[in-house]
Order: structure tokens, then C-alpha cells, then sequence
């Protein structure tokens, strides 16, 4: 095809630039107004008007077509949109730029790392994602939920699942905080929108460049807008352009040649937003001059392709659109580069198949052109194979597939599970010769094989294949089939089998057979006494042989042991099981009547004599009645023996042994009545108390009637004597249980409760030590507070009723008392509202106490009350009166300042002391002018005659006042003394004064609160050793003492940190380092466990010397450690390493379940086995290290474990590397009834006509005639024609 080389050059920039275009066209071309006669796709509002008007303008446009009239609708219905609260983003991994390619491992599998990082970020973020994998290995991801978890989970997605590139852009300092924006939020949107991770550098760092961190579409849309901030920041011209997008490539150009020309001409920024930014802004900033050309030249490019270019529409399918593209859009530059034509690709989330080119008539042709040898460089065709031969068309171990494939590199062949169809994709001649090589197999291997289904009942299954698959493979031997059976989750009951027409038959036949058979077997359960189950079984299983073998077709099926079950199971034809089921039903019932049971108490003493001489006594009895007895051994407590047999045997048996224990002793049973309620407390606990009068009475058997059964009847058997001798103690004991437990009850006063009980509760103790009743009064629960109970026997409950309510009226006797009480110390009685008068009343019975009233000079107080309170309470009076009279008033003298100090935390001190002493304190009033005055008096018109020793009296401020006891006011004066606050400086090193203070204080809190002192650290700027100490002067000398102690503790910790910081390096070659590190550090780990050494450091692989390992600790044990890594290196040292070829299918199962059949394997020849990685060249290289004969006898042993493997593999095994999951829902056609979103006159409906000259002219015509215009849309609505 010929190209017009100058037409395709007019698209470079010019050489220079203005308003009027130079060498990119005719100065005055003649121009068709495209704007006039395209037709331009409907917009939303236009196929769906609103139902209200709105006044516009019409011939108003906006820059992106949308007419003047639609704008304030627009706006209208913005403000009428209700938001949906869950989103969905989709968004695209190609294989390049996927972290984890995963090519060996099954998808979305769950221990994938894809699948368990999705799972962590689905946990972390409360979003769905979904990922699928596209037959180009890249990634589609879907992530649905609330904005902000959908935005969070996007960008935790790429972070992990993507590459990550990274670039530095510089930003003018003053610029980075508008690109921070307040609280960081502008970027921290930025970051979400772009799922990027932007560095900006502190305040502090003179560096001003940016770094960013992602996926290469986010960094490049998140540069674009950290510069445009930047841009609008900076005192530079800066401009915006609103330039359609679908031209930006034709000013870009091919690579953005021609933005990098212009920017080189004019020093101008030029941003032109990526394609996926999905805006038409073009901004220009730089120098004024510069931003002017540069505009100019984009204005007039942009004019000169509006004018020029034309649209064509492609319908290429959906599938081949990436073959378009080509890698990172290599394919769509190529074509702009040779053709000067655009190719705009509709987005990969539409269903719309339509390409557009946009570029000058004569250049689209050869455009065309390329774009269908790119769509067309891969097919995708399918041959039709019935699913069930796809595994024989893959051959054994893939043989006849790859016979096919080997020489045809470039096609992929692929078999989807339950299709009858097979895709092959790749170059057109290759996919056609393999497609017809597996037509021809296919045709003969149906012309070979049948297969037939047949339906069996799932439950079924099992019994067909058989134990260890023994019947299933017997028939697959007789017929020489392939019988596949669903797995129990699948819960089909289709049975396929697969083979010659021949050996399907016969196969078909021999399972429906068993099917019948097993139809008509049954299962029944049939309950015997676990006892039994022995007997039935026999010796080493001689009785249930000999039932097996009388009940052929019958499974007998026994509990476990330990189960303790009686339920054994019958299956087997219905009839054989019937039949087996009433002979075992009979042989249950002999059981139990030959094995009646029954225990029979024969004192211990008589055992002996029941044996008999040499057992002769009991074998005559087991041979009279024939029955089994079993008799306690000597060392055993019990005296119980047991008896089995028939119930009237064992009755039998039973009346002999009896009848020699009577002959031996005179035994006789009696019954006493005891009432049930005193049974338990006559066993009482765990049965000591009965066990004890048994064993006092001669070991005779008394035995109380089942707790529930209300029976009064104790039975009692044993010799006579003895038995009598029992009954006298029960008896006794019963009628001291209920006589103890006679009880009466006393109604007193809540009040006179307490000289009831007396001080110290003497008055109540000589109650019960004179009667021996107990008196309970009542508990703050109880509800009747007046309630008093007496316990005991009737007469001593009797005299403890009369001694108390000959108290209680003593109580209740109301006498009236007069106290003589000196009117100085009434106010102490009535002071408070009243306090020490109502103490006085709670204590003694509340007696009313009349003082007279304020301001009478009389002396008499009246006591109103009980005589016992009013003996009291007088008593209280006169003692109080006694100590007010010996009180006096002393005078402590404390400089005020100390005053504080002294009381203590809301007077916790001085509140100690006055209860400590009974005692009152009462401090002066707090004189402002007390700091002045210790400084020095302030003479006062010049008066200096006063008293020359008044400056020697103590001062009233600083007189503090104790009233009491003379003795303890001396010794409350003498406490507040020692309270009086000291100070004392500790020399502590500078450098544990943070040590000494802890963490936010705590360990200075710590010492202040335990000694209730006051500590003062120097400011860290002095660097001062001195450290005050203030508070009582042993507080003080406490807490110094604990200072100086952490200070030597703390000197101690730090020459122990030093003597643990000694460090050794040893050279050891670096490819031991794995080796001595070990598989998760265990190693390593020993050794410094072991050893109690701090560290071990490897040096970093970069290092100048990379071999260095530091050893940190006591030097002892550093030592100790590197001995112990040269011992591994000696050892390593004298091993070598061999390389076997294992095929890589079988390592799994080498590995085994978290590799623990490979290490039992390396720890029985003590040697070390890696496994290929997924990306190493040869997946079946194995490497064995150890010493020599280790790694023979190690290689031999994996060599024979392949060989068995190898041979174990069976057919669905290999089927899985071939069988891969649908790929293609793209592929996938429409239903015919569903004909979706229609419109008139679309493309989709009417393909292009390529014989209409108008629509296609031919190539390289001179003259620019008026184009039948067809546009493109890549939006979700398709493509649109305009007629």
C-alpha cells in the first residue's frame, strides 16, 4: 500500500510556533466544518429527556458537546441522585506486572498467596474481592463494598498483588504542604484514588523530592496530579486547555515525541492526563512566552486534526482487542508511528467489540490494515470431542498430546471440564494443523470406545468398590474398563464406565447385578448386654466364627470395648439376617438367665470357712447349684460376694453360703425405726459415723433405707450380742439427735439485742454455759428482727428461755436518772447536732440523755431508759466528763511554712496523729504577712522603743494548739515535731538520673509515694549529680537509703551491660550461613539459647566482607557459641553435595504433609534435601548435601519411592495438568431471546458496507472531498452510525 509520506509528516511540530500554523499545513486551508455534519452519540439525557423543562440556551455548549439546555438539568439531577452506599471497582494485573505468577499452582486456590493475601485484605477492610485469571495469565479483580473499604481494599490489592515501581519527583519545598494538604488529607486521597504510597521528605530534610510507590498507572496518574498542585502553587504561568482526549494522542504523539520537541523549544511543562485518568485538561505551565507557544502550537495541531481526520469503525472480537493493544500498548504506538492514525480500544469492562481509527482519510487504510494483522496474529478455534475422550486424546502421562503440540510451539491447547469441546489458540496455520490432527484422533477413538452411565443409589458406593477397592478393580481386570465413581460430596448416583463396546457391557452387567444384590441386604440392630459380648465372641473368636460360618452372607459387626455399648449390628441379605437376628436374640436370652447376679455381705472372718480346705466347701456348692462364685480377696474391703447363675440356682447357692455363716455364729437381723429426717446425720459424712458403730459392734451390717423412699426402717444383721448392741447405739443416738433438736423462740426489741448479747457477748455466754442450749439471734437478712431461737434439748431450752426473758424485762423496766454534769462541758456533748449524744443513745438502748438548755447555768441532765441502758449510758456520761476534766492545752511551735507539710494531703497526717492519740489540733490561721516578717520587721515612723526580747517570743502564726491528755499531748506534740519537713541531697550521676525517674515518671513516683517525701531532680541543662530529698526526717533518711541502693544497682547493670556487650567476629564462607541459621532460625536460635549469648549478626550478602559473623555477650559464652558454630562448619565442611533428576510431580508427595516425610527422610540419613523452586529452570532438579555414604543410601531410597509413585499415578492425576477451568465467558454468545439494549440504525445491527466508496474511499485520492463521517464511542453504549 502506498503512503503519502509528506501527509503522514504533517503531524510532527513545526519549527516554530505562533498563532498562525508554519510548516504543518496551508496557512489558508480549505475547511469543511466537521462540527456542523458529524453526528455525535447521544448522550444519556438526550435517549432519556426528564420530564420537567429547564431554560437554557441552545446554542450553549460545553467543552465536551453537551448542549447549554442539559447543563442546569444536569446539575438538577445531581442534586436528585441518591448515592448507592456499596460501589464495585474493576480494575486489571497483566502478567507482567503480577507479583505472584503462581503458573504451577491451582488458582484462587486457598493456600495460594494470592488467594490468602485477598482473604487477609478482605478480613482488614470489610470489602468482597474476587480475582479471576485471564488465558494471558493477567489478573481481573473486583471489589465491591462501602466507598472507603472499597477504596482501601483497591490500593491494598495493588500494593500486594501488583509490582511495585517507584519514582522521585522534585517539588519545590514551599509546595509540599498544599500536596499534604490539612491533617494530611489531601494525600491520603491522593493515595486512595491512586493506590500509590506517596514519601513526602519532614520539614526538617532539605531534600524536596516526592517519591512515589506502586503500580506504574497509579504513579503516573498520581505524579500528574502532585504536579499540577505544584504547578497552581507556583508563581508561573499556568494554563488549562480543555482539548477532547480523543486528540491528545495526535499532540503527544508516538512515546510523546512531540511533547518532548515542544517542551525542548519553549521550556514549557506540558501535562497530558493518561488514558485512564479519563479527562479532556491539558495544562501548560512554565515561563509566560513559553506557555504561549506551547499553547498555540497545541491549539493549532488540535484545529488542523479536527479539521483533517476521520473516523472508521472496526468490529473486531472482544478477544483479540489485546492483541491490538500489544504489550503495554506497543501495538497502538506502532501504528500512530507509521500510519499517523489514533486507535481508541472501548474500555475492557463494556461488552462493545467496536475499534475506532481516527486519522487523515488517506492514511486510514493502511491502518486498517495493521489493526486486523494484529487482531488476526492469534485464533482461537474449537473442535468438538464428547468430554468423557478428552482424557484419552491426552493420552497416558500426555503422550498423545504432546505428539500433537511438540512441534507446534505457539499453540495452546486447552480442555474444559463437562464441554464437549476443545480450544486451541495460536498462529493461524499452526492452530489449523493441530486442529485437524485432533479431529482425526477423536474420530478414532469413538469408532474404538463406548461408555455407558449407570444409576446406583450413592449409599451403594462404598460396598461397590469394595475394601481397598478390591471389587471395583476385580471387574476392571475382568473387562478391561475404566469405571469412575463420584466422590460422596458430589452426591451423584451415576456410575460411568468407559471402554471397549465389549467390556462396557460386561462391566455394565456385573454392577447392576451388584446394585440388585445389595438392594436386597439389610441392617438391623439387636441390643445385648455388653457383658455378654466375651461369651458370644469365645476364645480368640471361636463362637462368632462358628455364627459367621452358619450365617455366611451375614456382617456381624460388635462395639468397641471401651465404647461400654450393647448395640450390636446385622447386615446381609434380608432373610440370612432375619434368621441371625433370632439366634443371637435367643442366645442373649439364655445369657442373661444362666448369668442371673447377686451379692451377698458374709463377714470377712467367715470367708475362710466357706472356701473351704483346699476350695473343696465352694466347689461343692458351685457343683451343687452350678453357679459361679466369686469371693473378695483377703486385701480387699469388700466382704461382699458375688454369685451368678440361674435365678433359682443363685437363691439356692445363696441360702447355703448363708446357712454356714449362721453355723459358725449366732446371726440375727433385726429393724429399729428411726425417723428418715435423722438418717443422714446418723451416716453421717461419706458414711464415717455408721462405719464407725459397725466396727464397734463387731462388724454387723446396717443398712438405711434409699434416700427418697421416706421409709423410717434401718436394718440390722450380724450376731445377736452384736446386734443388739447396734440397735441400743442407733436408738441412742436418734433420741439425742431429736432432743438436741428441740427448739423454742423469743420475741425481744431489736435494740436491747445488744445487752441481750453483752460486751464482748459476755451475758450470752453465761446463758449457754448455764443451760447448754444456743441462742441464735437474728441477721441483717432475716426479716423478722425481734425473732430470738433457742436450741437445744427441751430442758435445757426451757431454763435459756427463762434466763432471757428475765433480762428482757429488765429491759423493758423504764427508769428515770439525774446526772450532775458542769456546764463548761455541755458543749461537748451537744456539739456536732449532737454526735456523742446519739453514740450514747445507739450503745445503751436508746435512752433519751436531756441536757439543759443553751445558756442556763443549771447542771442537771436527765437519762430516760431501760434501768440496765440508764446504768449505762450515766456510766458513758460520767467517763466522758472524767476526760474532759483531765484534758489540757499545750503549745507546739512549728514555723508556719512547715504548716502544710505538716497536715499532709487533705490532712491525712495530722488526722493520723489526733486518732493515734485522742487528741485535738488546731492550727493558726495561715498570716499573709509571715514570709515579710522573716525577713525582718518593718520599722513605722521611725519607732524603734519597742520590747527589745519580742522578737524572742514565739509567734502566734506559727503556734500550733493540743488539747487532750496530758501524756498524749506530749506525745502528739513529739509526732507533729517529727513531721516537720527536712532536706538532704543524694549525689546521683547525671547519667541514671532517667533511670532513677523511669518511664513517664513512674519510677520518682514510685520513691515519693513509699517514703511520702518530696524529690527534686536538676534540670537535664545543669547536668547536675545533686538530688534533693524534702519530708519528715525519717522519710528522708528512708528514702536516701533507697535512692543510694538503685544508684549501686544501677552501677552494677551498667558493668554487667558492658561485660555482656564484649563481641567477637568469626570468617566463616557465606554459603554456610543457611546451614548454620537453620530451616526458621532453629539453629541459630540453640545456639544462643545454649550459650546465653545476647546476638549473633550475619553480615549483609553486599558487604565488603560478607563471610563475618559477630558474636554479643558474656565473653565466656561468646567463646562457648563460636566454637560451637565452627563445630558446624567443621562438619559442613566434610560434606558434599549431588544433584539427582526426581520427577517434579512426585514432590509433593516426597514432601509430604508440612514437609514431614522428607524430614523423617533427612533425619534417618542425616543428610539435607532441596527442592526446585518454581521459577528455577528445572523443576525436577533435587539436591542432596551430606557426607558420601549418607547421600548413596539416601539417593537410592528417593529413586525407588519415584518409581513406586510413578507407577501409583492413575489417569485423573494426569488429566489435571491439562484440565484447566472456563477462561472464555467472553466468548460466550447471547441467548437468541434476549436481545438487550437495542437502538435504530446501530452498527451492531448493520455491518460496515467496504464497497461504498463514500464511507471507504480508495487510498491516496489528492483532493479532500466532504467524508461520509462514521465516529466511534468506546462508551458502554457501542458504537453509533449516523444516517
Amino acid at each position: 500500500m502506498n503512503t503519502d509520506t509528506a501527509a503522514v509528516a504533517s503531524t510532527r511540530p513545526p519549527p516554530g510556533f505562533g498563532p498562525i500554523p508554519g510548516p504543518m499545513g496551508d496557512s489558508n486551508p480549505t475547511v469543511i466544518s466537521l462540527d456542523d455534519e458529524a453526528y455525535e452519540p447521544p448522550t444519556y439525557d438526550e435517549v432519556f429527556p426528564p420530564l420537567a423543562t429547564a431554560v437554557g440556551t441552545p446554542n450553549d455548549q460545553s467543552s465536551e458537546g453537551v448542549p447549554g439546555a442539559m447543563l442546569p438539568r444536569m446539575a438538577s439531577y445531581a442534586r436528585m441522585a441518591v448515592k448507592s452506599s456499596t460501589i464495585t471497582q474493576v480494575f486489571y494485573v497483566p502478567l507482567e506486572e503480577r507479583r505472584y505468577k503462581e503458573m504451577n499452582q491451582g488458582f484462587g486456590e486457598s493456600d495460594s498467596q494470592s488467594g490468602r493475601i485477598c482473604a487477609e485484605i478482605m478480613k482488614s477492610t470489610g470489602a468482597s474481592i474476587e480475582m479471576s485469571l485471564a488465558r494471558d495469565q493477567s489478573l481481573t479483580i473486583v471489589v465491591t463494598g462501602k466507598p472507603l473499604s472499597v477504596m482501601a481494599a483497591r490500593r491494598e490489592v495493588l500494593n500486594r498483588l501488583q509490582t511495585q515501581a517507584n519514582i522521585s519527583i522534585p517539588i519545590p519545598k514551599e509546595h509540599h504542604r498544599f500536596i499534604i494538604g490539612k491533617g494530611g488529607s489531601k494525600m491520603k486521597e491522593l493515595e486512595n484514588i491512586t493506590a500509590t504510597k506517596i514519601n513526602i521528605p519532614t520539614p526538617n530534610d532539605t531534600s524536596d523530592l516526592i517519591h512515589i510507590v506502586g503500580p506504574k498507572e497509579g504513579i503516573e496518574r498520581a505524579r500528574h496530579e502532585i504536579q499540577l498542585i505544584s504547578e497552581e502553587q507556583a508563581k508561573l504561568a499556568f494554563e488549562r486547555l480543555s482539548i477532547p482526549r480523543v486528540y491528545h494522542p495526535f499532540i503527544e504523539g508516538p512515546d510523546k515525541n512531540y511533547i518532548k520537541e515542544v517542551k525542548a523549544k519553549t521550556g514549557a511543562k506540558i501535562h497530558v492526563p493518561p488514558p485512564s485518568a479519563l479527562t479532556d485538561e491539558i495544562v501548560v505551565s512554565g515561563e509566560k512566552e513559553g506557555v504561549k507557544d506551547a499553547i498555540d502550537w497545541i491549539n493549532a495541531t488540535y484545529n488542523e486534526k479536527k479539521l483533517k481526520t476521520t473516523t472508521v469503525s472496526l468490529e473486531v472480537r472482544k478477544c483479540q482487542h489485546k492483541y491490538v493493544i500489544g504489550p503495554r500498548g506497543s501495538n497502538i504506538t506502532e501504528i500512530l508511528e507509521k500510519t499517523g492514525v489514533s486507535v481508541e480500544m472501548p474500555s475492557l469492562d463494556t461488552v462493545s467489540e467496536t475499534i475506532t481509527l481516527r486519522g487523515e482519510q488517506h492514511q486510514l487504510g493502511q491502518a486498517i490494515t495493521m489493526v486486523y494483522d494484529k487482531a488476526n496474529s492469534v485464533v482461537i478455534s474449537e473442535v468438538g470431542a464428547p468430554a468423557w475422550l478428552h482424557r484419552f486424546i491426552i493420552g497416558r502421562q500426555g503422550k498423545n498430546i504432546r505428539s500433537i503440540t511438540q512441534n507446534l510451539s505457539n499453540v495452546h491447547v486447552e480442555f474444559e471440564e463437562g464441554r464437549d469441546k476443545i480450544t486451541l489458540e495460536g498462529p493461524p496455520e499452526q492452530v489449523e494443523e493441530a486442529r485437524r490432527a485432533l479431529e482425526e484422533i477423536s474420530r478414532d477413538l469413538q469408532s474404538r470406545l463406548d461408555f455407558a452411565v449407570v444409576k446406583i443409589d450413592p449409599k451403594f458406593h462404598k460396598h461397590i468398590i469394595g475394601k481397598g477397592g478390591a471389587n471395583v478393580n476385580r471387574i476392571k481386570k475382568e473387562t478391561g474398563v475404566s469405571i469412575r465413581i463420584p466422590a460422596d460430596s458430589e452426591k451423584s448416583n451415576e456410575i460411568r464406565v468407559e471402554g471397549s463396546p465389549e467390556g462396557v457391557r460386561q462391566a455394565k452387567t456385573e454392577l447392576v447385578e451388584l446394585a440388585t444384590r445389595m438392594e436386597n441386604e439389610k441392617s438391623k440392630d439387636i441390643l445385648i448386654e455388653h457383658r455378654f459380648h466375651r461369651s458370644i465372641i469365645g476364645t480368640k473368636g471361636e463362637n462368632i466364627r462358628d455364627i459367621r460360618d452358619k450365617y455366611n452372607q451375614v456382617q456381624i459387626t460388635f462395639p468397641d470395648s471401651g465404647m461400654k455399648s450393647d448395640v450390636v449390628t446385622l447386615r446381609g441379605p434380608k432373610q440370612d439376617v432375619d434368621k441371625c437376628y433370632k439366634f443371637l436374640q435367643q442366645l442373649a436370652q439364655e445369657l442373661v438367665t444362666n448369668n442371673f447376679m447377686m451379692s451377698v455381705p458374709i463377714f470377712k472372718k467367715f470367708h475362710k470357712n466357706i472356701i473351704g480346705k483346699g476350695g473343696s466347701t465352694i466347689n461343692k456348692i458351685k457343683e451343687d447349684t452350678e453357679t459361679r462364685i466369686e469371693i473378695p480377696t483377703e486385701s480387699s474391703d469388700s466382704d461382699l460376694i458375688q454369685i451368678t447363675g440361674k435365678k433359682k440356682n443363685v437363691e439356692k447357692a445363696k441360702a447355703q453360703i448363708i446357712a454356714i455363716q449362721n453355723e459358725l455364729a449366732n446371726i440375727t437381723e433385726t429393724e429399729v425405726t428411726i425417723p428418715a429426717k435423722f438418717h443422714q446425720s446418723l451416716i453421717g459424712a461419706k458414711g464415717r459415723l455408721v462405719r464407725a458403730i459397725m466396727d464397734e459392734c463387731g462388724g454387723v451390717h446396717i443398712h438405711f433405707p434409699s434416700e427418697g423412699s421416706k421409709s423410717d426402717k434401718v436394718t440390722i444383721r450380724g450376731p445377736k450380742e452384736e446386734v443388739d448392741k447396734a440397735k441400743e447405739k442407733l436408738t441412742e443416738l436418734a433420741n439425742e439427735k431429736e432432743q438436741a433438736n428441740h427448739s423454742i423462740e423469743v420475741h425481744a426489741k431489736p435494740e436491747y439485742h445488744k445487752f441481750l448479747i453483752g460486751r464482748g457477748g459476755a451475758n450470752i455466754r453465761q446463758v449457754r454455759e448455764e443451760t447448754g442450749a444456743r441462742v441464735v439471734f437474728p441477721t441483717t437478712r432475716d426479716e423478722d428482727k425481734t425473732l430470738i431461737t433457742i436450741i437445744g434439748t427441751k430442758e435445757n431450752t426451757g431454763k435459756a428461755k427463762d434466763k432471757l426473758l428475765e433480762l428482757i424485762k429488765d429491759l423493758e423496766n423504764i427508769t428515770e436518772c439525774e446526772i450532775t454534769v458542769d456546764p463548761k462541758y455541755h458543749r461537748h456533748f451537744v456539739a456536732r447536732r449532737g454526735q456523742v449524744l446519739r453514740e450514747i443513745a445507739d450503745e445503751n438502748g436508746n435512752v433519751t440523755v436531756s441536757f439543759p438548755r443553751n445558756g442556763s447555768k443549771s447542771d442537771r441532765v436527765m437519762v430516760k431508759g431501760a434501768k440496765n441502758c440508764v446504768e449505762a449510758a450515766t456510766a458513758r456520761i460520767a467517763e466522758i466528763v472524767a476526760d474532759l476534766e483531765a484534758q489540757v492545752t499545750i503549745e507546739c511551735i512549728i514555723p508556719q511554712k512547715h504548716h502544710r507539710s505538716i497536715m499532709g494531703a487533705k490532712g491525712s497526717r495530722v488526722q493520723l496523729v489526733t486518732s493515734q492519740y485522742e487528741v485535738g489540733i488546731k492550727f493558726p490561721d495561715r498570716n499573709p504577712n509571715a514570709d515579710q516578717a522573716e525577713e525582718g520587721e518593718v520599722v513605722l515612723n521611725g519607732d524603734t522603743n519597742g520590747d527589745a526580747h519580742e522578737e524572742d517570743k514565739p509567734k502566734k502564726c506559727d503556734t500550733i494548739l493540743i488539747t487532750g491528755k496530758k501524756e498524749n499531748c506530749e506525745q502528739a506534740k513529739e509526732a507533729l515535731e517529727k513531721l516537720v519537713p527536712v532536706t538532704e541531697e543524694v549525689d546521683v550521676p547525671f547519667d541514671f538520673h532517667r533511670f532513677v525517674i523511669g518511664q513517664k515518671g513512674a519510677g520518682i513516683k514510685h520513691l515519693m509515694d513509699t517514703y511520702e517525701v518530696n524529690i527534686a531532680i536538676p534540670p537535664a541543662l545543669q547536668k547536675s549529680n545533686q538530688v534533693k530529698v524534702s519530708g519528715p526526717a525519717p522519710n528522708v533518711e528512708n528514702a536516701v537509703q533507697a535512692l543510694k541502693a538503685r544508684v549501686e544497682e544501677l552501677h552494677q547493670s551498667e558493668e554487667d551491660r558492658r561485660l555482656q556487650n564484649y563481641s567477637e567476629e568469626v570468617a566463616v564462607d557465606v554459603k554456610y550461613h543457611p546451614k548454620i541459621i537453620g530451616r526458621k532460625g532453629q539453629v541459630i536460635t540453640k545456639i544462643k539459647e545454649e550459650h546465653k549469648v545476647k546476638n549473633i549478626q550475619f553480615a549483609d550478602r553486599n558487604a565488603a566482607n560478607p563471610n563475618v559473623i559477630t558474636i554479643i555477650g558474656y565473653e565466656k559464652n561468646v567463646q562457648a557459641a563460636k566454637e560451637a558454630i565452627l563445630d558446624i562448619v567443621h562438619n559442613l565442611e566434610d560434606q558434599h553435595t549431588v544433584e539427582i533428576e526426581i520427577d517434579h510431580r512426585i514432590h509433593s508427595r516426597l514432601i509430604g504433609g508440612k514437609g514431614r516425610a522428607i524430614n523423617k527422610v533427612m533425619e534417618l540419613y542425616k543428610v539435607d534435601i532441596r527442592f526446585p523452586r518454581g521459577t528455577d529452570a528445572n523443576p525436577n532438579l533435587v539436591t542432596i548435601t551430606g557426607l558420601d555414604e549418607n547421600i548413596d543410601e539416601c539417593q537410592e531410597y528417593l529413586l525407588n519411592r519415584q518409581e513406586e509413585y510413578l507407577q501409583e499415578m492413575d489417569e485423573s492425576v494426569e488429566l489435571q495438568q491439562y484440565t484447566k477451568p472456563p477462561s472464555r465467558h467472553e466468548d460466550q454468545q447471547p441467548k437468541a431471546d434476549n436481545p438487550g439494549f437495542v437502538v435504530r440504525g446501530a452498527p451492531w445491527n448493520k455491518p460496515p458496507d467496504t464497497s461504498n466508496t463514500m464511507d471507504f474511499p480508495s487510498i491516496g485520492v489528492a483532493e479532500n472531498p466532504t467524508p461520509a463521517v462514521v465516529t466511534g464511542s468506546s462508551s458502554s453504549w457501542g458504537a453509533w452510525s449516523k444516517r
